[in-house]
């Protein structure tokens, strides 16, 4: 088990791999800490038309959060949305169980105009952040279109309509990424691997917000190339207790063939993450995490406000300085 008794110094330059809600928690707290040393490679998979607007929800709930705009009751938005322009397009028969509020509205409109005037996805982006005064860089896992699909009893289902209009109620029982054999790690991305002194993965769905990212071609192998020059990838569990602070990850293991609790999430990590951060709830799992070759780190991991998220992203960034300083389980002197 990694001892965070002798502080190392902090890495300074950290790629965070993330999606969603707890993702967005932690890089929250990890800008509070890094500034524009951090990079968030995050998750496309999610992404959607609507309306003729293309919606990024995953790359918005990460921008809105490192902004300070997220509405924290809702976990997803902006604070103090209203939804005038949803109650119009119901009103002209629209489809409207994926509601887009007023103002994030404009997001989704400055995108689409950039993109069709032939803009790269990771340059808007960027663009987005910039004007809300992010300081992290937030990057599209690629600029080619990658779209996840869940198989469930009712067949294979586009991510949103299984999690929004379906409230995540089937069970998942296979997993595919359309347009994934195209899409290929950007150069941004590839520059942040090669300069971080730190890799996370974040507290996000490990199937549906981590994995697509892993399978962009170029990702995970540019992971691997830094874990080779000694670059430390800590995992952080977003199971706490057997059961998921957000979203539907806990059932997803189940119905996938895994166990839901924090172990379950370890194993996903295997041969790609060097420490694993667990909640102190989970401190009896820690054996058997080590056990799969990871370094246990216990914590406490719930990120209910800004103290607590740049707490937690303060233990990661110690996990991953003293794992820097002793090395993997096998190279240690």
């Amino acid at each position: 088990m990694v001892s965070l008794s002798h502080p190392q110094p902090l890495p300074e330059r950290v790629v965070l791999l993330a999606g969603g809600v707890g993702g967005a928690r932690l890089g929250h707290g990890l800008q509070a800490i890094l500034g524009r040393g951090l990079t968030i490679v995050v998750n496309t998979g999610d992404d959607l038309e609507r309306h003729g607007l293309l919606v990024s929800p995953d790359h918005d709930t990460v921008m809105y959060t490192l902004a300070g705009l997220d509405n924290r009751e809702w976990g997803w938005g902006l604070a103090g949305e209203t939804f005038a322009n949803a109650e119009m397009l119901e009103r002209y028969g629209e489809e409207t169980w994926f509601r887009l509020g007023d103002r994030d509205l404009a997001t989704h409109v400055v995108r689409t105009r950039r993109l069709r005037a032939g803009d790269r996805p990771t340059e808007v982006a960027l663009d987005l952040q910039r004007a809300l005064g992010v300081r992290a860089a937030i990057l599209p896992m690629a600029d080619t279109p990658v779209r996840t699909q869940v198989l469930t009893d009712d067949g294979w289902l586009e991510f949103q309509d299984y999690f929004v209009r379906r409230h995540q109620a089937p069970d998942v029982l296979d997993l595919r990424f359309e347009g994934i054999e195209e899409a290929t790690a950007t150069p941004e991305v590839l520059a942040a691997f090669e300069a971080a002194e730190a890799i996370v993965i974040g507290p996000s769905n490990p199937f549906v917000s981590v994995r697509p990212i892993l399978a962009v071609a170029g990702i995970e192998a540019a992971l691997q190339t830094a874990r080779t020059r000694g670059v430390p990838v800590v995992a952080v569990s977003g199971i706490v207790g057997g059961k998921a602070i957000k979203g539907p990850a806990d059932r997803m293991l189940r119905s996938l063939g895994h166990e839901a609790t924090a172990l379950g999430v370890a194993r996903q990590y295997t041969g790609i993450a060097d420490v694993f951060v667990l909640d102190q709830v989970d401190e009896a799992l820690a054996p058997e995490v080590e056990a799969l070759g990871l370094n246990p780190v216990v914590a406490d991991t719930l990120m209910t406000d800004d103290p607590a998220r740049e707490r937690a992203a303060r233990v990661v960034l110690e996990a991953a300085a003293e794992a820097r300083h002793v090395g993997r389980p096998g190279e240690r002197t």
